[in-house]
Protein backbone atom coordinates (compact mmCIF):
# COMPACT_ATOMS: atom_id res chain seq x y z
CA UNK A 1 0.00 0.00 0.00
CA UNK A 2 1.27 3.52 -0.67
CA UNK A 3 2.23 4.93 2.73
CA UNK A 4 4.36 8.05 2.67
CA UNK A 5 6.45 9.90 5.20
CA UNK A 6 6.15 13.66 4.80
CA UNK A 7 8.95 15.52 6.53
CA UNK A 8 9.06 14.30 10.13
CA UNK A 9 5.58 12.74 10.03
CA UNK A 10 4.65 9.27 8.91
CA UNK A 11 1.38 7.35 9.25
CA UNK A 12 0.89 5.34 12.43
CA UNK A 13 -1.28 2.28 11.83
CA UNK A 14 -2.37 0.02 14.65
CA UNK A 15 -1.32 -3.58 13.86
CA UNK A 16 -4.94 -4.74 14.19
CA UNK A 17 -6.17 -2.25 11.57
CA UNK A 18 -6.73 -3.17 7.92
CA UNK A 19 -5.50 -0.73 5.28
CA UNK A 20 -6.21 -1.88 1.73
CA UNK A 21 -3.17 -1.87 -0.55
CA UNK A 22 -4.89 0.61 -2.89
CA UNK A 23 -5.50 3.21 -0.17
CA UNK A 24 -3.03 6.10 0.18
CA UNK A 25 -1.82 7.46 3.53
CA UNK A 26 0.47 10.47 3.63
CA UNK A 27 2.12 12.23 6.56
CA UNK A 28 0.47 12.79 9.93
CA UNK A 29 -2.20 10.07 9.90
CA UNK A 30 -3.13 7.82 12.82
CA UNK A 31 -5.32 4.72 12.39
CA UNK A 32 -6.79 3.03 15.48
CA UNK A 33 -7.23 -0.66 16.30
CA UNK A 34 -9.58 -2.72 14.12
CA UNK A 35 -10.30 0.22 11.82
CA UNK A 36 -10.56 -0.36 8.08
CA UNK A 37 -9.38 1.86 5.24
CA UNK A 38 -10.76 0.67 1.89
CA UNK A 39 -9.59 0.95 -1.77
CA UNK A 40 -9.02 4.39 -3.26
CA UNK A 41 -9.35 6.18 0.07
CA UNK A 42 -6.80 8.99 0.37
CA UNK A 43 -5.81 10.29 3.80
CA UNK A 44 -3.44 13.25 3.31
CA UNK A 45 -2.16 14.53 6.63
CA UNK A 46 0.03 17.41 5.55
CA UNK A 47 -1.25 19.92 8.12
CA UNK A 48 -2.73 19.49 11.62
CA UNK A 49 -3.19 15.74 11.04
CA UNK A 50 -5.80 13.04 10.61
CA UNK A 51 -6.83 10.85 13.53
CA UNK A 52 -9.08 7.81 13.06
CA UNK A 53 -10.36 6.03 16.19
CA UNK A 54 -10.96 2.33 16.77
CA UNK A 55 -13.37 0.09 14.84
CA UNK A 56 -14.00 2.83 12.26
CA UNK A 57 -14.52 2.20 8.54
CA UNK A 58 -13.27 4.68 5.94
CA UNK A 59 -14.84 3.33 2.77
CA UNK A 60 -13.85 3.27 -0.87
CA UNK A 61 -13.01 6.59 -2.51
CA UNK A 62 -13.07 8.75 0.62
CA UNK A 63 -10.93 11.87 0.65
CA UNK A 64 -9.78 12.90 4.11
CA UNK A 65 -7.66 16.01 4.47
CA UNK A 66 -6.93 18.58 7.17
CA UNK A 67 -6.05 22.25 7.30
CA UNK A 68 -2.90 23.76 8.75
CA UNK A 69 -4.86 24.70 11.89
CA UNK A 70 -7.63 22.06 12.03
CA UNK A 71 -7.06 18.32 12.21
CA UNK A 72 -9.65 15.90 10.95
CA UNK A 73 -10.70 13.63 13.78
CA UNK A 74 -13.02 10.65 13.32
CA UNK A 75 -13.98 8.84 16.51
CA UNK A 76 -14.53 5.17 17.21
CA UNK A 77 -17.22 2.93 15.72
CA UNK A 78 -17.89 5.35 12.88
CA UNK A 79 -18.79 4.31 9.34
CA UNK A 80 -17.74 6.86 6.71
CA UNK A 81 -19.53 5.98 3.46
CA UNK A 82 -18.09 5.76 -0.03
CA UNK A 83 -16.81 8.89 -1.77
CA UNK A 84 -17.11 11.09 1.29
CA UNK A 85 -14.97 14.22 1.77
CA UNK A 86 -13.89 15.19 5.28
CA UNK A 87 -11.64 18.20 5.85
CA UNK A 88 -10.67 19.89 9.11
CA UNK A 89 -13.73 18.52 10.88
CA UNK A 90 -14.60 16.39 13.89
CA UNK A 91 -16.82 13.31 13.90
CA UNK A 92 -17.42 11.93 17.38
CA UNK A 93 -17.99 8.26 18.28
CA UNK A 94 -20.83 6.05 17.05
CA UNK A 95 -21.82 8.04 13.94
CA UNK A 96 -22.76 7.19 10.37
CA UNK A 97 -21.52 9.52 7.64
CA UNK A 98 -23.43 8.81 4.44
CA UNK A 99 -21.90 8.17 1.04
CA UNK A 100 -20.95 11.21 -0.99
CA UNK A 101 -21.35 13.65 1.89
CA UNK A 102 -19.01 16.58 2.55
CA UNK A 103 -17.93 17.93 5.94
CA UNK A 104 -16.06 21.22 5.70
CA UNK A 105 -13.49 22.78 8.05
CA UNK A 106 -14.80 23.44 11.54
CA UNK A 107 -17.83 21.14 11.20
CA UNK A 108 -18.60 18.93 14.20
CA UNK A 109 -20.78 15.81 14.18
CA UNK A 110 -21.68 14.88 17.75
CA UNK A 111 -21.99 11.31 19.09
CA UNK A 112 -24.73 9.07 17.71
CA UNK A 113 -25.55 11.35 14.79
CA UNK A 114 -26.10 10.61 11.10
CA UNK A 115 -25.06 12.67 8.10
CA UNK A 116 -27.19 11.63 5.13
CA UNK A 117 -25.88 10.61 1.74
CA UNK A 118 -24.71 13.58 -0.33
CA UNK A 119 -25.34 16.04 2.52
CA UNK A 120 -23.20 19.15 2.96
CA UNK A 121 -22.23 19.99 6.53
CA UNK A 122 -20.85 23.50 6.16
CA UNK A 123 -17.87 24.83 8.07
CA UNK A 124 -18.53 25.55 11.74
CA UNK A 125 -21.91 23.74 11.59
CA UNK A 126 -22.55 21.41 14.55
CA UNK A 127 -24.77 18.35 14.12
CA UNK A 128 -26.33 17.56 17.52
CA UNK A 129 -26.19 14.08 19.08
CA UNK A 130 -29.01 11.80 17.92
CA UNK A 131 -29.82 14.07 14.95
CA UNK A 132 -29.82 13.46 11.22
CA UNK A 133 -28.20 16.08 8.97
CA UNK A 134 -29.83 15.89 5.55
CA UNK A 135 -29.55 17.92 2.34
CA UNK A 136 -27.47 20.72 0.85
CA UNK A 137 -26.86 22.63 3.01
CA UNK A 138 -27.70 20.16 5.77
CA UNK A 139 -30.83 20.68 7.84
CA UNK A 140 -31.33 18.81 11.09
CA UNK A 141 -33.94 16.26 11.99
CA UNK A 142 -33.54 16.15 15.76
CA UNK A 143 -33.92 13.07 17.96
CA UNK A 144 -34.00 10.74 14.94
CA UNK A 145 -31.16 8.38 15.85
CA UNK A 146 -31.30 5.73 18.57
CA UNK A 147 -28.23 5.11 20.73
CA UNK A 148 -26.29 2.13 19.38
CA UNK A 149 -28.10 2.28 16.01
CA UNK A 150 -24.87 2.01 14.02
CA UNK A 151 -22.92 -0.52 16.14
CA UNK A 152 -23.93 -3.48 13.95
CA UNK A 153 -22.60 -1.60 10.93
CA UNK A 154 -19.27 -0.93 12.68
CA UNK A 155 -19.00 -4.56 13.83
CA UNK A 156 -19.64 -5.76 10.28
CA UNK A 157 -16.74 -3.73 8.89
CA UNK A 158 -14.40 -4.95 11.64
CA UNK A 159 -15.26 -8.53 10.63
CA UNK A 160 -14.84 -7.69 6.95
CA UNK A 161 -11.41 -6.16 7.63
CA UNK A 162 -10.30 -9.29 9.50
CA UNK A 163 -11.49 -11.42 6.57
CA UNK A 164 -9.67 -9.26 4.00
CA UNK A 165 -6.48 -9.21 6.04
CA UNK A 166 -6.50 -13.01 6.10
CA UNK A 167 -7.79 -13.96 2.66
CA UNK A 168 -7.25 -11.15 0.13
CA UNK A 169 -4.65 -12.01 -2.52
CA UNK A 170 -3.60 -10.04 -5.56
CA UNK A 171 -3.76 -12.22 -8.68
Amino acid sequence: MPIYRLGEHQPEIHPDAFVHEDAVLIGRVTIGAQSTIWPSAVLRGDGAGIFIGERTSIQDGCIIHNTDQLPTTVGSRVTVGHNTHLEGCTVEDDCLIGSGSTLLPGAIVRRNALVGANALVAGSMEVPSFAMALGVPAKFKLDSVVEGQFIENADGYVARGIYYKKYQQRI
